[in-house]
């Protein structure tokens, strides 16, 4: 049976016409897929969805739905004149903490004859092909140690040590993903620490654990709608730093770290409300100096140091359905600790 293309296409249209956030996901993937560019313009089809999330957008497009062909990620104009994820997610599944687009590091120390050089550079580098990073801005401070936070359209980098800090920084930075600029200092951490880990909802930016100094307990949550101070919406189980953080679409993990002495333990708390954290599973291995990685089924934990002599290259899996211990899928090429964590 042959199939009338532009009926096929009406009816797709249509169908667009009556979409609501409540619509299921997989029915607006498919009918995302479907569209493209369409002729009433509902719905536009784009390789890169950050120029469109804009939060200083206050004129209506003349389209409904952005769908993001590269990283499947949609996103509905809202009657408050912005761009809103679909369901409260960035696509099926997905989180803030997954790029489509570029990397980006920030800031960071290099060990050379005494003292060592604290950096304040932001360097970016894409995902779309295989390329040395360029240095696109500057922080407001140059400092290690701290915490990074993505939302659909800012990078963020909490707390570090650097400097002309006294104890710990509590500046919360924000540069922006659809141009290359130096960042600005858009709040403030409730205490000032470095070592601490790094979560992302889709609304909110969390910065988990550190040393302040001394080891802290403190979960700090910071909007990503606007410019604003953190405010302290709960504890981690141990108090501790050098921390790693995972990131699935509900909740934030904060795993292992050093108290001390060195811990197992992965913490759980809830982007929906604010609490304390949960202990919901051990790592394999006690060790603090790990990265954290985030699949949109599990979260990972790869390196680190067990003790104050020893590195391990163990890479931790454990699931973000239901609360359980990490279980050992593999090994890094090499021993290391205090690396970064990456996810595409």
């Amino acid at each position: 049976m042959a199939i009338n293309i532009t009926k096929l296409i009406n009816s797709i249209q249509s169908r667009l016409g009556g979409v609501t956030p409540s619509t299921p996901v997989d029915e607006l993937e498919l009918l995302a897929k479907a569209a493209f560019v369409s002729s009433d313009n509902t719905i536009r089809a784009l390789d890169s969805d950050a120029l469109f999330l804009d939060s200083a957008t206050t004129n209506a497009p003349d389209f409904k739905m952005i769908y993001n062909r590269a990283s499947n990620n949609i996103f509905m104009w809202d009657s408050d004149n912005s761009w809103k994820p679909i369901n409260g997610t960035v696509a099926a599944g997905s989180t803030q903490a997954q790029g489509s687009t570029s990397g980006y590091t920030s800031g960071g120390w290099k060990q050379v004859p005494a003292p060592p050089i604290i950096y304040n550079t932001i360097d970016k580098f894409p995902f779309s092909a295989d390329a040395n990073a360029t240095d696109v801005g500057d922080m407001t401070l140059s400092r290690y140690g701290l915490a990074g936070q993505s939302s659909s359209a800012s990078g963020y980098t909490s707390g570090g040590f650097g400097p002309g800090i006294p104890g710990a920084s509590n500046t919360i930075d924000k540069f922006p993903f659809a141009s290359d600029a130096n960042a600005t200092d858009v709040g403030d951490m409730t205490v000032g620490r470095y070592l601490g880990a790094g979560q992302s909802s889709t609304a909110s930016g969390y910065t988990s654990g550190g040393f302040a100094p001394g080891a802290s307990n403190i979960i700090d949550k910071f909007p990503f709608a606007s410019d604003a101070n953190a405010t302290d919406v709960g504890d981690l189980t141990v108090v501790r730093y050098g921390v790693a953080g995972q990131s699935s679409a509900d909740n934030g993990y904060t795993s292992g770290g050093l108290n001390p002495p060195f811990v197992n333990t992965i913490d759980k708390f809830p982007f929906a409300s604010d609490a304390n954290a949960t202990d919901v599973g051990d790592m394999t291995t006690v060790r603090d100096g790990n990265s954290g990685q985030s699949s949109t089924d599990s979260g990972y934990n790869s390196g680190g140091r067990t003790s104050p002599e020893s590195t391990t290259n163990v890479i931790d899996k454990f699931p973000f359905a239901s609360d359980a211990n990490a279980t050992d899928v593999g090994d890094l090429s090499v021993t290391r600790q205090r690396g970064a964590g990456q996810q595409v």
